[in-house]
């Protein structure tokens, strides 16, 4: 089997993972199985599974158990997305399910593999699955990029076709897309919490605008104009930025 090789073209398209902003979830880790699938020497496709990261710890076994602490919650899928329909179908199947090689994955955040799922006596429900669409092996890897996790799973249509040592660019792959996500997500919450501070700073513009005009009205300072607006708010059941934006715009308070 040839050694995996980090080709110019493919470095540039696992840097391009990262770019903020430039996919979803989804497109993202449609990218990764793709790329694992045309890089990864032996493998036939790949998906890639987004999970909700528990704030507790699981225990190793993946049972959700956490001794003395009253039970931990498993990792919840979140998005999904796979090089080729008929391995969408073996994740979907999975997931409607509640468990299967990477339900174990996410939970213990260690990987899976089976050489031959002809012969795999685990999840048979599962390498069923696998076999209807043609897979006799596959790999499943982790990645945990707080408050990201990502599982990488690829398929071989021939049996022991994913040697352990060709792994590494898997999860190089499989880091790349959490952090990708990760990164997409921060970049989200800074939006938002930018967007709300705008907010914030225009709705005091408007209600000094509006303590302006009635100190000019009532002849009263600041701090009076202000109550007189909080009365006016709680005994009209109006919030107190439209009843600025009333005054302001010279509707009155009625």
């Amino acid at each position: 089997m040839p050694p995996t090789v980090l080709t110019d073209r493919l470095a540039v398209e696992i840097a391009r993972l990262g770019v903020v902003g430039a996919s979803s979830d989804v497109g993202t880790l449609a990218r990764v199985a793709e790329l694992a699938a045309q890089a990864v020497p032996g493998c036939a496709g790949a998906s890639g599974v987004r999970w909700a990261v528990p704030d507790a710890p699981v225990a190793s076994d993946g049972s959700g158990a956490s001794g003395g602490t009253g039970g931990a919650r498993v990792p919840e899928p979140l998005a999904h997305a796979a090089s080729h329909p008929e391995l969408a179908e073996i994740t979907d199947r999975q997931l409607a399910r509640g468990k299967g090689p990477i339900f174990e994955v996410a939970a213990t955040r260690r990987p899976l593999a089976s050489d031959d799922v002809l012969v795999e006596t685990r999840w048979s429900e599962t390498t069923s699955d696998m076999l209807r669409r043609g897979v006799r092996c596959f790999s499943t890897t982790p990645h945990d990029h707080a408050p990201v996790l990502v599982t990488l799973t690829l398929y071989g249509v021939t049996a022991g076709g994913l040697a352990p040592g060709q792994h590494a660019l898997a999860s190089l792959l499989a880091a790349q897309g959490s952090a990708a996500v990760s990164n997409v997500l921060q970049y989200d919450e800074v939006h938002r919490a930018a967007a709300q501070l705008r907010e914030a700073v225009e709705a005091r513009a408007i209600v000094d605008q509006a303590k302006g005009i009635l100190m000019h009205a009532l002849g009263c300072d600041a701090d009076q104009a202000f109550a007189e607006m909080r009365r006016i708010s709680q005994t009209r059941h109006v919030k107190l930025t439209a009843l600025a934006q009333r005054i302001v715009g010279g509707r009155g308070v009625s």
